[in-house]
């Protein structure tokens, strides 16, 4: 199974997915080579509770995935917390539905909830927890308690920041979360399609949240980075940059 723990079905939070631009993303996913992804949306996209509806209503459910356009598609969000920092949360689709709906009141930037409270919160769900790009410099971990870093599933290798730091951010992400003793998975950071591939883990065939989890803990899978990535990246980016100028004027 190839898998990136890391995507969106947004182009940005103000730039919403319709249902036809969402299908024709996860075909692109499908022909970059993945077989299954999760999408992490940002937990204050402007849709995502309708977002999570219109799955729920258009495509077959089956395990803890949605099966689209060939994909397994895992259910996530993408949380910003108090004290900086972005926590993946990957889950059954009940579980995400149920979070998302409980952090609409944490939505503001002036009031996201403080990380302990999520992760108090995420004790009553079985879901993976994966710090997100943790030593991006706009949104690191680095400054949390050994607590707080100790709990994670994993971290993520971002796409993203193998782009704009270069490849030796690999190591320093690595090196951190040997400290802590959490693994390590890629996550693309895809917002615009062609960044799909850029960053891809092999997995054993997961169904479930808890196989998922499990591969993890035991080391089942390997991270490929695409040699392709800062093409892939920058493409993906002057799109994202172009569509955004003509959306949003």
């Amino acid at each position: 199974m190839q898998i990136d723990f890391h995507t969106h079905a947004n182009l940005s939070k103000k730039i919403t997915t319709s249902l036809e631009d969402f299908k024709e993303k996860m075909r692109a996913a499908k022909e970059s080579g993945l077989t299954a992804l999760a999408i992490t949306e940002h937990f204050n996209s402007a849709n995502i509770v309708e977002l999570y509806q219109t799955l729920e209503t258009e495509f077959s459910y089956q395990a803890d995935y949605y099966e689209i356009e060939g994909l397994k598609v895992f259910c996530g969000l993408e949380v910003d917390v108090k004290e900086t920092g972005h926590f993946l949360v990957i889950g059954d689709r009940d579980a995400i539905f149920s979070i998302a709906q409980i952090l609409v009141d944490y939505q503001a930037e002036d009031n996201f909830i403080p990380v302990k409270q999520l992760i108090d919160l995420l004790e009553g769900y079985n879901v993976l927890k994966i710090g997100a790009h943790p030593l991006r410099e706009s949104t690191p971990w680095h400054h949390h308690d050994t607590a707080v870093l100790e709990q994670f599933d994993a971290f993520d290798l971002n796409g993203k920041d193998l782009y704009t730091y270069g490849p030796e951010i690999e190591e320093r992400v690595r090196s951190f979360a040997n400290k802590y003793q959490v693994p390590v998975v890629g996550g693309s950071d895809t917002h615009q399609h062609l960044q799909y591939g850029s960053i891809v883990n092999t997995f054993p065939d997961c169904e479930t949240i808890d196989q998922l989890k499990q591969a993890i803990q035991v080391g089942n899978y390997t991270t490929k980075i695409s040699p392709h990535l800062a093409e892939k990246v920058k493409a993906a980016n002057q799109v994202k940059r172009m569509i955004k100028e003509k959306t949003l004027v």
